[in-house]
């Protein structure tokens, strides 16, 4: 049994998806980050970053407990242990660099640009146009990678092409006002709406729909959700 710890953002929608494509038996723990849930002890001993998603494998290695957190080693682990999605053997290189450049690129640059054009007080033009513009570069860099690929990696259906998606649901957000996101992306367009036909789509998207997370953005939101931007408590 996999205790999948998740709130409905785009790193623990990857673990979603990657459990449903799976089968593996989950059991889905709802974390309220804007009630700061992510920051209670009982989950920092799971996560110490106080970030989802993260997981509790019920049967880790040598049959004992293990946890797994950041979104990038989760689906490495799942795979890995699983022997799924990871592409062909001789395809690994490319697997871990294009899970590494979604992981410490386009995902954070992607996930600034959503918070500086729309959490961040008004007036911060060179950190919207700085987070916005090395988002889009990221997404060319994928796209002109995908010329003449059904998949980021390989032939088949990965891992990598699952990390992606998580962040491309994004697209309107990253780039805020555009009619069409990705329509300057035609082999990113086509890879997401591929990956989005899929059955576990719909699936991995339920997850967490029946759980009443908090909507407003209050000062307890902000402080839960970012806490970096205020004073330290006494």
């Amino acid at each position: 049994m996999i205790r999948f710890y998740f709130h409905p953002t785009p790193n623990p929608a990857k673990v979603a998806l990657f459990l449903e494509e799976t089968g593996l038996p989950y059991e889905a723990i709802p974390i309220d980050t804007s009630k700061g849930e992510q920051h209670a002890a009982s989950f920092r001993a799971i996560n110490p970053n106080g970030k989802v998603p993260a997981i509790v494998d019920t049967e880790g290695p040598g049959g004992r407990e293990a946890r797994v957190f950041d979104s990038t080693a989760i689906l490495i682990y799942l795979a890995e242990k699983t022997g799924t999605l990871l592409g062909a053997p001789e395809d690994r290189p490319e697997l871990l660099s294009w899970l590494l450049f979604i992981a410490s690129g386009l995902g954070p640059f992607s996930g600034q640009a959503v918070h500086f054009q729309f959490a961040a007080p008004e007036g911060l033009d060179y950190a919207v146009n700085r987070y916005r513009r090395e988002a889009e570069r990221h997404y060319q860099v994928l796209d002109d990678h995908l010329e003449g690929r059904s998949h980021i990696v390989g032939e088949t259906f990965t891992i990598a092409d699952i990390s992606a998606w998580g962040w491309l649901d994004r697209a309107s957000r990253v780039r805020k006002g555009a009619e069409d996101p990705l329509a300057p992306f035609p082999n990113l367009k086509r890879l997401f709406e591929t990956v989005e036909a899929r059955p576990a789509v719909i699936r991995a998207r339920a997850v967490g729909k029946d759980h009443p997370f908090k909507q407003v953005r209050d000062e307890e939101a902000q402080r839960a959700l970012f806490p970096s931007n205020f004073p330290p408590a006494a």
